[in-house]
């Protein structure tokens, strides 16, 4: 199968279901000192979070997620995203268990643009292939002092995330409808993982937001 995503907007492809989805729960995940919530809005999610980090060997975050068994293809926008730290993350996580120390994979998304140790940009794909284990990131190619590949556009700032047996592939958009890929990774993951978004505020005194829209499972 070819990794590109559809190339039909995200509009076209949702599903005549009712919204909020009954499917999706939401729960923290680490115990942050600060506990998160999401709040369900047409097409999306309003959420909080708290919690030092989604990074190393263990996790904490608030994640919005439901179970997805085999191949997927999906997509969210970040409409808008309210950071307490340079680090604060929100993205779409791929996750084996709600433990956490959990096996995933996660495109993430930062508030603005500037530079993170080697990122030059908004977007970064990470991953930890085993539980307990460190997480590796895949960064941007261009590095300073070139202009971000792939910025932040808020309110238009679009995630996607395909799933392949065990070859996952990350898109980015300002539209919804024009992707372009970000990174590729072969990850062994169970065959049903929970997917959904997820935000960590990267200080443990201070809530970060996020308002996630168009949330879109591509069939």
């Amino acid at each position: 199968m070819n990794s590109s995503p559809r190339t039909n907007s995200v509009g076209d492809a949702r599903s005549d279901n009712a919204w909020p989805p009954a499917h999706f729960a939401n729960t923290d995940i680490g115990s942050p000192q600060l506990p998160g919530s999401a709040k369900p809005v047409e097409t999306g999610w309003n959420v909080i979070g708290g919690g030092v980090d989604i990074w190393e060997t263990s996790d904490q975050f608030h994640f919005v997620y439901r179970d997805i068994s085999g191949d997927f293809d999906v997509a969210v926008r970040v409409e808008s995203f309210t950071p307490a730290h340079l680090y604060s993350k929100c993205g779409l996580m791929i996750r084996e268990s709600l433990h956490a120390e959990s096996a995933h994979l996660m495109f993430v998304l930062f508030a603005d643009n500037q530079p993170r140790n080697n990122n030059l940009g908004a977007y970064e794909m990470q991953f930890r292939a085993l539980a307990g284990n460190d997480c590796q990131a895949i960064y941007p190619a261009v590095r300073p002092p070139a202009p971000p590949e792939f910025p932040a556009t808020f309110p238009d700032s679009w995630l996607r995330v395909t799933r392949q047996a065990n070859r996952f592939a990350a898109f980015a958009s300002t539209d919804g409808k024009k992707w372009k890929q970000y990174a590729e990774q072969v990850l062994t993951l169970a065959s049903t993982v929970k997917v959904g978004p997820a935000l960590t505020s990267h200080n443990p005194l201070v809530s970060a937001t996020a308002a996630f829209r168009d949330y879109t499972e591509f069939h």
